[in-house]
């Protein structure tokens, strides 16, 4: 259940690739290409992130016990295929400011090709309604278990992929990683501590989150809940969404990228293939991803070049007794086209005054002066330092 900024994106991205001849999943899925009219640079990068909260691999089979204890998950028999992590990483060509665009999951859209007959809803469940209908249909036709499990999966990823194209705007999608909750916590234990920072202390039941304010070190167990959490069930003065689950993401991939590049991780294919292995029955992959040009991109973005931003949402609302974010599908397609193609800057009028950052409201406890205070769920995050986050 990763994701990649590609600060993070590539820290997992990278990870995933270093073994690919040894053990990785190559799916055969269908990788949309820009819509008419959508600009593209020779050159650019495209990546999708999925994340899943399946409990099973990439061949269906349940996770080893201690994950499952380690991450607050039950077991095999609890969850779907829901994609709770989408986060669409724009690499530009030439070497610019990078961008990864996450996608809050209960965002209500249409869906591409209404799997099951199902026309619209939950982006995240689009990969879940997909792969049900097509395993059906392929098992009614006599295909083998293992057989209809695996196209089965490669129609939810073209199915997933199409929805968050036509969704963004008819973006192309270049390339994708598909991460599972256990691919996640292996990555996070083979390099914890890894350093996050709360502008609040928080508990809650549901995921197994107790952290208290400011900047602290966690361990790979800790680190699922940190990034699973979307409610407070300890204390009366602190509100979460499934925002700022979002923004947890962000952070935690923020962080990783870090420690990944200060450990020179990314230019040591050693270490690289020694993280794949742990991970690597987990991930799912397109068969034309190029290695080579994305660890040394991530080495540079890991710095700082790289933004996350968050899509925003109109509001909260039901739909046939769901909650659901209501979405302005054609604002979005606009805002995305800027951050991915923006406008030239025009030269500063040198009467004008500097421009001001932002005020943000203040955390409950000061983070340390190397982490940067982020309060908004939807405000842009900068890589580069310990981000500090609700």
């Amino acid at each position: 259940m990763v994701t990649v900024s590609i600060v993070g994106a590539c820290a997992f991205v990278v990870i995933d690739l270093a073994g690919a001849a040894n053990g990785i999943h190559h799916s055969d899925a269908t990788l949309p290409t820009a819509a008419p009219g959508v600009a593209q640079d020779e050159g650019e990068q495209n990546i999708l992130i999925m994340g899943l909260d399946s409990r099973v691999d990439e061949d269906g089979k349940p996770y080893p016990q201690e994950i499952y204890d380690a991450i607050h998950a039950e077991d095999a028999s609890v969850g779907g295929y829901n994609t709770n992590v989408l986060m669409y990483v724009h690499i530009p060509a030439g070497g610019g400011q990078a961008v990864a665009v996450s996608i809050p999951r209960d965002d209500e859209v249409d869906y591409a090709g209404s799997p099951g007959g199902v026309h619209s809803g939950k982006i995240k469940e689009d990969y879940g309604r997909a792969f049900e209908a097509k395993d059906e249909q392929l098992r009614a036709q006599g295909m083998s278990d293992d057989d209809a499990y695996q196209q089965a999966r490669d129609a939810a990823r073209t199915e997933e992929m199409q929805t968050v194209s036509q969704f963004l705007g008819g973006v192309p999608i270049d390339h994708f990683v598909e991460v599972t909750m256990a691919a996640f916590y292996r990555v996070a234990q083979a390099v914890q501590p890894l350093t996050v920072c709360l502008n609040h202390a928080t508990a809650d039941t549901y995921s197994g989150a107790d952290f208290a304010a400011g900047e602290q070190q966690i361990n790979a167990s800790q680190a699922m809940a940190f990034v699973r959490q979307r409610r407070d069930t300890k204390y009366d003065d602190v509100f979460l969404t499934d925002l700022d689950r979002t923004r947890r993401q962000q952070a935690f991939l923020v962080s990783l990228a870090l420690k990944l590049r200060d450990a020179q991780t990314f230019t040591d294919f050693g270490r690289l293939q020694s993280l794949l292995d742990t991970a690597r029955q987990y991930t799912a992959v397109d068969k034309g991803f190029d290695l080579l040009s994305l660890a040394s991109t991530a080495q540079r973005l890991a710095g700082g070049d790289v933004t996350f931003q968050t899509l925003p949402i109109e509001r909260f609302g039901t739909i046939d007794g769901q909650s659901v974010n209501i979405v302005d599908q054609k604002a979005i397609a606009a805002q995305v086209s800027a951050l991915l193609h923006p406008a030239p800057a025009s030269t500063p009028d040198a009467t004008a005054a500097p421009s001001q950052e932002p005020a943000t409201a203040a955390p409950s406890a000061s983070p340390s002066p190397s982490s940067s205070v982020y309060t908004d769920s939807q405000q842009p995050m900068r890589a580069g330092s310990v981000p500090c986050v609700n």
